[in-house]
């Protein structure tokens, strides 16, 4: 085969993998499913539409669950618009889009937005989900359209600055309990 076939075919490898890799839809707003709030500490804005809560946050929403030092929610008069998560990193969870694993997101700073359909890693950011990892300094998740794109940071010395993938090899044999290697 010629490098540059292995090449392409490694490109798309790499561009399936982020593609699975990306949160399934985020918080969902039209399901019947509550978000629940708990924290150490809350704080709300009716007149703005603004709830603040600190100290040891979790939100649920059936099986998607954030935690973060501090989060805050923006209502308008549509409901839930926007939720802005910051913690040492703030962490976000939810099953795998194929139901196996769980895809498992942190950063230092994490946003939802409803009228962008966007989700946003800022800073440190790491995706992983079933041993693969994407890693940089933004990574913008459209939920809708599920394209992943991430942009490297400065160069600290650690990392170089760029983003990184780590991608898992699908493997075509399957190990038999003899140890030896059968074709699937």
């Amino acid at each position: 085969m010629k490098p540059e076939t292995n090449r392409y075919r490694s490109l798309l490898a790499a561009l399936l993998t982020v593609a699975m890799i990306g949160p399934a839809a985020a918080f969902d707003l039209d399901s019947d499913t509550p978000i629940k709030v708990t924290a150490d500490n809350a704080r709300l804005d009716d007149g703005q539409g603004i709830a603040t809560y600190t100290g040891t946050v979790e939100l649920e929403q059936g099986n998607t669950h954030l935690s973060a030092d501090r989060v805050v929610l923006y209502r308008s008069e549509n409901g839930l618009s926007r939720i802005e998560a910051s913690g040492t990193p703030a962490r976000y969870r939810q099953p795998a889009r194929d139901g196996e694993g769980e895809t498992d997101a942190r950063a230092l700073n994490i946003t939802w937005s409803a009228t962008d359909s966007q989700l946003t890693f800022e800073r440190e950011a790491v995706i992983e989900q079933n041993g693969n990892l994407f890693r940089g300094d933004v990574i913008h998740y459209d939920t809708v359209g599920r394209v992943v794109t991430a942009e490297g940071g400065a160069d600290t010395g650690e990392g170089g600055g760029r983003v990184e993938m780590v991608i898992q090899p699908r493997s075509t044999d399957r190990q038999g309990s003899d140890g030896s290697s059968e074709s699937q």
